[in-house]
């Protein structure tokens, strides 16, 4: 099976209304409106799977395919989501369960996920963990008095905030309290879920003066209050006039950046499929194909894959299931460098 694009699905309008125009504007997505938060490039979420050039969705490769498409490693239900992500305004601030949480009570996977970021505009921030001394009964104190006076400072006053540039990479293991904050255009990888508890979003009201809901209760049983980081370096290995940089291989995923500079070969992997998004123009190039990539497009290469070039002078994002033990192997002493590795 050769390396696919895949369309993506959008969620817009009253779902994101938080979301703009800029995927439209940076990588010429066909976007549905000018709210437009998330572009789900490779998705096998109900309602909204991602599709081949035939508008085929990937539930239905998977089934027609099994592990040639998805690999040993990445068998059973997909187990992987990725995003771009326009936030024209800040989102909520939110957190996410782990497996045995979201399973329990919500009958699906948790979340975790890792986010690049691609452009951000002059002051732009996130919101990652909570300030030291912040824990989860500070919180539910905070936010029970959420309608009285200058109490959004205090709430607010809880929250760790970083300011980043792009080319950053952040990793967000489930029961992180995190958001994405204005003028942040952002690459997501996460786990295969949609399972997010908002816990607050600052008093927004919509068009018909409604607040958002939240869900606090579940978002004060999965907090970590000592999940709290800054922006990965990763492993960088050389070849030549390319790079390779390993920022994140947990037990969900694998994370990396690829710097190309001429020809960097690529070599198929039984284990897991790979997810290729490109931030340049350039194509990929084996014996049997030769398919061209934009900016912001998003290739499915199959486990089966066989071995063929990434050709250009482009950077692309890699996602995958990873061999950790391979990983070690190969990396050595390094290997603490790299998140969830150890």
């Amino acid at each position: 099976m050769i390396p696919f694009i895949m369309n993506p699905a959008y969620r817009h309008g009253a779902q994101t209304p938080w979301g703009g125009s800029a995927l439209r504007s940076m990588f010429g997505k066909d976007t549905p409106d000018e709210r437009t938060g998330e572009s789900l490039e490779i998705s096998a979420l109900t309602g909204l799977e991602s599709r081949d050039s035939s508008g085929t969705p990937l539930t239905e490769l998977i089934e027609r395919f099994g592990v040639s498409l998805t690999g040993t490693r990445a068998a059973g239900t997909f187990p992987l989501l990725l995003k771009l992500i326009d936030a024209r305004d800040r989102l909520s601030v939110q957190v996410h369960p782990d497996n045995a949480y979201a399973a329990e009570n919500e009958g699906k996977l948790g979340k975790t996920e890792a986010w690049l970021i691609l452009k951000a505009e002059p002051g732009a921030k996130l919101v990652y963990g909570l300030l030291p001394g912040i824990g989860a009964e500070t919180l539910r104190r905070e936010l029970s008095r959420m309608f009285e006076p200058d109490a959004a400072d205090r709430v607010e006053a809880c929250f760790n905030s970083v300011f980043v540039q792009p080319g950053e990479v952040f990793y967000i293991p489930a029961g992180t309290v995190h958001a994405i904050g204005a003028g942040i255009v952002l690459y997501e990888i996460q786990q295969s879920s949609d399972v997010t508890y908002r816990l607050w979003d600052g008093m927004r009201r919509d068009a018909k003066g409604n607040l958002r809901e939240l869900h606090i209760d579940h978002a004060l049983n999965v907090i970590k209050p000592e999940a709290l980081g800054e922006s990965l370096s990763g492993v960088t290995l050389l070849d030549g006039v390319n790079a390779r940089t390993i920022y994140i291989a947990d037990e969900y995923f694998a994370l990396e950046r690829l710097a190309v500079r001429g020809v960097m070969p690529q070599v198929g992997d039984d284990g897991s499929f790979a997810m290729l998004t490109a931030l340049g123009a350039g194509r990929l190039a084996g014996g049997e194909f030769n398919l061209s990539v934009r900016p912001g497009q998003s290739v499915f290469v199959p486990a089966d894959a066989p071995a063929f070039d990434i050709v250009g002078k482009l950077d692309v994002i890699k996602a995958y299931v990873p061999d950790r033990d391979a990983l070690r192997v190969e990396l050595g002493a390094r290997a603490a460098d790299v998140a969830g590795l150890l």
